[in-house]
């Protein structure tokens, strides 16, 4: 008789997420649900499954998920429903053995294992000049290609193709299949009222627009068996609706739908890749989208599995807790930090790396890119052996200067390895220019718990903090360190603007509420840093203008969230002036000229200076024969964005 083991730390405090719950014929070991997260482009373009695939589904399998879903495959040969350059494919038997090892993956580490199949509808085609629509509604984002009105034959021929992929899966070996019925590709475009014009018995009504979706179920159901699960993923809200999309109470009628069609699971998500308002960034609070699920939980009797922007366990825990939800979901935050559920388990939350919503993964998925994470360097090198964390083959004496992300991450990671790492920040506080992120206007709470986060780490791994002091060479050959990091950041440059006798303010003093800020306010310089400052000036009440001497705002801006400044601009009644040359700057206002050399005089009480930023590297050559190794990291090398600054220090941490 096996004898019981004690419940670690964690499973006790959140006992709730560690609850094993039935679901058909399987127990769960726990209720987390590892949703298909994204397509990784990791695969071959014919869609087959690489080494690099197979080293990230051995991550993904030790997460300690009970339930895991294998990222979306499409299902036909010609490619009408292929959305991403190497998405897997699922149309062939001979696609069935790299499937088959993925499944064993997951079930030798104790999961029950989905695979999603995904018809990118709207979205596919890649390889195509057309995609498969339920109706020729035209495109409104334009990289997409034109659409293609489906036949009754073709619905015949689509519903065939995804039972069969279905089978394909069970020979596999996993044990269910999940359809994508969001975000706007194909089962969606027949749902939603937007895309679906359609007068025949698959268009029309709630029910008509259903009739597709229902159809598939039912056929799939035939293939897979009674025994095996069938999940399908739905949207809670569309967000279309400036579009004419389905209401959030069409909605909650598919889902009862698919329930009556015989799914076992309803995966929630929310909103569409052309939603105008944003459903995953961190601009959305974390329980954000809670009360769609509490909403569906109430109209349903198969369980849901909820999970969009809710990236915190605590907060889960509680939410299953008070039956708003029966799984957790998780995607990206698993992407930051493989280890989450894990360090839940062990009641180190503290010590949880945290998603920051930048979606740097969808930024390099929508360019055909391998996808990446911002705070996760390792993700997507999982199979290169120099990505992996060794101990030191010697225990150096490292000298970290600057505590920015870039030095905070070089500190964490080569302590980890077992040097004896000292960092070195002039100011009285870590973070460097992530406390000024955090003043962004929603979401920027998250740089303060990445900051915390690297704290935890710092100290675990006994790093000596050395607040409030400047480094020279006379401190470094004290402290005689074998290796020097250089983290040093970057200053706001002054670009040859004339203050003509009035004080410039710089943005990160403003941003630090050191300085007093006038009621009318402007801005040189519209990259991140100046939209950061004008943000949260203008949230406070300020009258704010921003002049940006190139052709458009935010050019340092991640793609995926540069819509989102361009929205809090109109938000806030942000004037802007880009293509901009300060011509003068005088007591009571600041003097530009267009490219067309018109000038307009704007009303100022402050002026403050955002950009360009210029690295600081005064210590490069001061230091340059004060140790054996010498590196530069972060903005010090040039001026970027967070995800390239930890980038640097985690590939030098793990380089010495």
């Amino acid at each position: 008789m096996a004898t019981p083991t004690t419940p670690l730390p964690g499973e006790a405090k959140y006992n709730h997420l560690f609850q094993p719950m039935q679901l058909g014929k399987f127990t769960l070991r726990n209720r987390v649900k590892y949703a298909a997260c994204s397509v990784s482009n990791f695969n071959a373009e014919d869609g087959h499954i690489t080494e690099r695939e197979f080293a990230r589904m051995e991550v993904i399998a030790k997460t300690g998920c009970g339930l895991i879903t294998n990222q979306g495959a499409y299902p036909d040969s010609k490619g009408e429903g292929k959305a991403y350059f190497r998405q897997l494919a699922i149309y062939s038997d001979d696609y069935i053995p790299g499937f088959r090892k993925i499944a064993n993956m997951l079930h030798a580490a104790g999961a029950v294992a989905i695979q999603q199949i995904l018809h990118g509808g709207r979205y596919g085609g890649i390889h195509l000049d057309y995609v498969m629509q339920p109706s020729n509604v035209p495109q409104t984002l334009r990289h997409f290609r034109p659409p293609r009105e489906v036949t009754k034959d073709e619905i015949r021929g689509i519903i065939r193709q995804h039972a069969d992929a279905a089978r394909r899966a069970m020979e596999a070996g996993f044990d269910g299949v999940e359809h994508t019925a969001f975000m706007g590709y194909l089962l969606a475009n027949f749902l939603s009222s937007f895309t679906n014009k359609r007068t025949d018995e698959y268009g029309g009504s709630v029910e008509g627009r259903a009739r597709f979706m229902l159809e598939l179920l039912e056929e799939t159901r035939k293939v897979i068996g009674q025994d095996a699960l069938l999940i399908i993923r739905l949207n809670g809200e569309e967000l279309m609706d400036e579009w004419g999309g389905s209401s959030p109470q069409d909605c909650i009628r598919f889902m009862q739908l698919a329930e009556q069609a015989g799914a076992n699971l309803i995966s929630m998500v929310v909103g569409w890749h052309e939603s105008r308002t944003g459903a995953l960034g961190r601009d959305v609070p974390t329980d954000g989208w809670l009360y769609l699920a509490e909403r569906a939980k109430a109209a349903l009797k198969i369980p849901i599995a909820f999970g969009p922007r809710f990236g915190d366990p605590v907060m889960a825990d509680q939410a299953m807790g008070e039956g708003k939800i029966d799984l957790w979901e998780v995607c990206r935050p698993f992407l930051a930090d493989p280890e989450l559920l894990h360090k839940v388990q062990e009641d180190r939350v503290e010590e949880i790396r945290p998603c920051v919503g930048g979606l740097l993964c969808l930024a390099r998925m929508f360019r055909n890119l391998p996808y990446n994470c911002a705070m996760n360097p390792r993700l997507s090198h999982e199979y290169e052996a120099e990505y992996a964390l060794r101990p030191a083959a010697k225990v150096k004496r490292v000298m970290v200067v600057g505590g920015g992300p870039a030095g905070l991450e070089a500190a964490f990671i080569a302590a980890q390895r077992g040097h004896q790492v000292t960092l070195f920040e002039k100011r009285n506080e870590l973070g460097g220019q992530l406390n000024h992120a955090s003043k962004e206007v929603e979401g920027g709470w998250v740089w303060q718990k990445l900051i915390r986060y690297y704290e935890t780490q710092l100290k675990r791994y006994r790093v000596d903090v050395k607040l409030g002091t400047e480094v020279n060479p006379e401190l470094t050959a004290r402290v005689n360190p074998e290796v020097v990091i250089l983290a040093t950041g970057a200053s706001l440059g002054r670009d040859g603007v004339s203050a003509d006798g009035k004080r410039i303010l710089n943005a990160y003093d403003v941003l630090e509420d050191k300085t007093p800020v006038g009621q009318r306010v402007v801005i040189l310089g519209g990259e991140r840093m100046g939209l950061v400052c004008g943000e949260y000036l203008a949230s406070l009440g300020r009258q704010v203008t921003i002049v940006e001497r190139g052709k458009r705002l935010g050019e340092d801006v991640i793609p995926t969230f540069k819509w989102r400044h361009a929205a809090w601009v109109k938000e806030y009644g942000i004037q802007t002036f880009t293509s901009a040359k300060v011509k003068e700057i005088r007591a009571d206002a600041v003097i530009v000229s267009d490219a067309e050399g018109k000038e307009s005089v704007l009303p100022a009480d402050s002026v403050i200076l955002a950009g360009p930023r210029e690295s600081r590297q005064e210590l490069v050559s001061a230091l340059e024969f004060s140790a054996d190794e010498q590196y530069v990291v972060g903005d010090a090398v040039r001026p970027r964005a967070v995800h390239n600054a930890i980038r640097d220090g985690h590939l030098i941490g793990l380089r010495i």
